[in-house]
């Protein structure tokens, strides 16, 4: 910044986090679901939002990165950064519109409309993200970058999730979905207007050719996981074609969800690591195998506490009976859970990482989550689907906290940058692989054991579990440096 910040400049560098944050807090687990179910019914809904997931993470992915790299170099009057945050806000608002009015639609067809305005809202968010997350780097002076990000974090995670929880949620599980849209529509555009009175100059300084090659490395990288992650899905699908003639629910449960998980495991290990070789080289990925395993560890624990965000609402549904929009209410209480207990548990751990060392406290938070995950599947009432829920998220706090601090030291120091950024792969990841593969598996048992209401929730939420297990196994692939 080329002066002292103002007093406000705290709020007006971080508000549109806020924003950007009630978006994925409010469509991910209540608009989407609520919408997929609607046009194409609880026997597919699973597999259709998988679909929708899918696609949509790979094009936030590929956005964030481009537009980021074009912030980089903008030379707009505006600043670099507010014309790309005024643009996506704006544009977010026209598709949000767009989907209220989907939303009167039915079938198939209501479905296509919202698969290509998903992922455009996913475009444009990313445009604007990608700029956000370039104010406090360009404008904020080193020894007060620590105070601006954690205003950045509190409006992330907690106030975001409290917003929504007590207002956009009652306002879907009452059936007004307009008003719901309506309310996140006027958060995205205050925020942005807001955003707009940070003091950001135009860029004057000369800058060297635009390299293309990492936007071109990620696109392979993005191009090789999304196809192992359609070829598992194609396995779920086989699996399900010949396991519908067993009749035994048991041996289904047993049956599917192993060839879940495995399919899962598969995807996570090897779009991980064959990512890297196309990135990286083989050579590369031999002398840092221990950052390599690491990023694979990280992704089979995001990829379950990921997930339960968007499945949760279906689960409520099928596993406690509650109906449709009745289920936005407590799906969005959970997640406020989850979230304060990661807020809460995030800075202890620090303390924790320091004292008792990285890996350990990585592999209890994978197990801690476990346990969270077994509570909600044997609860019998939202009560313990609560305690369940939060402890997971005391347990995703810590990992958040003691995970990157084990990443950090596995990496070359004069290329962090380069090999952290890679492992951004696994954040976006994380929702693909658990919606994509989780959904089939769901919808499976929906359709041939209607006698086991959400059965099929059950069973992906148990391979979530087991994947927070399987994280925590895989540490001992991960030598950290100095311990032999």
């Amino acid at each position: 910044m080329t002066r002292t910040p103002r007093w406000y400049d705290i709020i007006t560098i971080n508000i549109f986090y806020l924003g950007l944050a009630t978006l994925t807090q409010t469509f991910v687990p209540l608009v989407l679901p609520l919408l997929v179910q609607q046009f194409v019914g609880e026997m597919q809904q699973g597999a259709y939002f998988g679909r929708m997931r899918l696609w949509a993470l790979m094009v936030a992915l590929l956005t964030q990165a481009l537009m980021g790299m074009l912030s980089d170099r903008s030379k707009l009057r505006w600043g670099r950064r507010r014309p790309f945050i005024f643009g996506g806000a704006l544009m977010d608002l026209v598709v949000l519109t767009a989907i209220g009015f989907s939303a009167q639609m039915s079938g198939m067809a209501g479905y296509r409309l919202l698969f290509v305005l998903y992922v455009l809202l996913q475009f444009f968010s990313n445009t604007a993200h990608s700029a956000q997350q370039g104010l406090i780097p360009d404008l904020v002076p080193q020894e007060k970058c620590g105070r601006f990000s954690g205003v950045k974090a509190l409006f992330e995670v907690p106030i975001p999730v409290v917003l929504v929880s007590f207002t956009i949620a009652r306002l879907i599980g009452a059936g007004n979905m307009w008003g719901g849209l309506l309310l996140l529509m006027a958060i995205i555009f205050l925020t942005m207007l807001l955003a707009m009175l940070v003091p950001e100059q135009p860029l004057r300084m000369t800058l060297p050719p635009l390299d293309w090659q990492p936007f071109l490395r990620l696109l392979l990288m993005t191009g090789f996981f999304t196809a192992v992650i359609l070829t598992m899905g194609e396995l779920i699908a086989w699996a399900g074609r010949w396991m519908a003639r067993i009749e035994s629910v048991l041996i289904l449960s047993v049956g599917m969800g192993l060839v879940g998980l495995v399919a899962m495991i598969v995807a996570v290990a090897v779009g991980v690591g064959g990512s890297f070789r196309l990135s990286i080289g083989a050579a590369q990925c031999r002398t840092l195998s221990a950052f390599v395993w690491w990023v694979i560890s990280r992704l089979a624990f995001l990829v379950g506490v990921t997930n339960l965000a968007g499945f949760v609402l279906y689960f409520l549904q099928g596993r406690l009976g509650f109906t449709r929009e009745s289920a936005a209410g407590p799906a969005s209480q959970m997640m406020m859970l989850v979230g304060v207990c990661i807020l809460l548990s995030a800075l202890p751990a620090g303390w924790l990482v320091d004292k008792v060392g990285r890996k350990k406290i990585v592999a209890w938070s994978g197990l801690i989550a476990a346990v969270g995950i077994g509570i909600i599947l044997l609860a019998a009432n939202l009560t313990l689907v609560f305690v369940g829920g939060s402890i997971i998220g005391i347990a995703t706090g810590i990992f958040y906290t003691a995970s990157w601090a084990l990443g950090t030291s596995l990496v070359p120091k004069d290329e962090a940058g380069r090999y952290l950024g890679i492992s951004n792969l696994a954040g976006a990841g994380a929702g693909a692989v658990g919606a994509y593969i989780g959904g089939p598996v769901a919808d499976f048992f929906t359709r041939y054991t209607p006698d086991v209401p959400g059965l099929g929730y059950v069973v992906i939420f148990a391979i979530y579990g087991m994947l927070f297990v399987f994280s925590t196994l895989l540490l001992a692939k991960v030598q950290e440096p100095g311990i032999q």
